[in-house]
């Protein structure tokens, strides 16, 4: 055996006993429930795996919009652990939730097989201190194809604690669009949480403005 393999093999025994050590100091738990064992348990991937459903936002959407789940059980926990607590090793899982959605919603003939995925727009500050867009990861991880194709204006004002009227008015104006879209592919947008629908709103307007073909937004969960 070379030293090479013989050196590879100790540093994969350490890299065991290190990962043992962690997960006994802080054992690994649920990122839906909590229940220690798994980063998401079977029980809370059942839930997540729902059918999206139709909804109509407070907000005028000029696309259809569809919701993994309420904001509320593990589609709440697991927003709040992808974004709040910079849990990033749940992000692939979140990815697999925004496949199976997109990918019923097409069975269903709701999106077409030309689908490509847009971001919601983030504020740069909040993509730099999680560590990179999570919507952006999310979609990059449901394998679809993907454009970061809109952004916040940098100007924009924080929407978290605005009223429905507020949140309107503030982001109505500040969604820029970055690139030009390729003809012939069908956009949906992917979003976290919908609290009114601003957003979704002013993007969906955004990409219509540039001649973009629309087909809906996807949201994992709706307050």
């Amino acid at each position: 055996m070379s030293k090479f393999r013989r050196n590879e093999e100790h540093s994969t025994r350490g890299l065991v006993v290190r990962t043992g050590f962690v997960e006994l100091v802080l054992p690994r738990r649920c990122a839906g429930c909590g229940k220690a064992g798994e980063r998401l348990c079977r029980q809370c991937r059942k839930l997540l795996a729902q059918p999206p459903r139709r909804i109509a936002p407070k907000a005028g959407v000029l696309a259809p919009v569809y919701a993994c789940g309420g904001y509320g059980g593990p589609h709440r926990e697991v927003i709040l652990e992808m974004k709040e607590r910079n849990n990033r090793a749940i992000r692939p899982y979140i990815a697999a939730v925004v496949r199976a959605a997109v990918e019923t919603l097409q069975a269903r003939g709701e999106f077409s097989h030309r689908v490509v995925l847009v971001p919601a727009p983030t504020r740069a500050r909040s993509a730099r201190l999680r560590g990179g867009d999570p919507m952006t990861q999310l979609c990059l991880g449901s394998g679809f194809p993907v454009i970061e194709a809109v952004r916040l204006a940098p100007v924009m004002p924080d929407q978290s604690a605005l009223n429905r009227d507020d949140r309107l008015h503030n982001v109505r104006g500040n969604v820029q669009l970055l690139r030009e879209l390729p003809p012939g592919v069908e956009i949906v947008v992917i979003d976290d949480v919908l609290t009114t629908g601003a957003t979704l709103a002013a993007t969906v307007d955004t990409l219509i403005y540039a001649g973009a073909d629309v087909a809906g937004c996807v949201v994992l969960a709706a307050a």
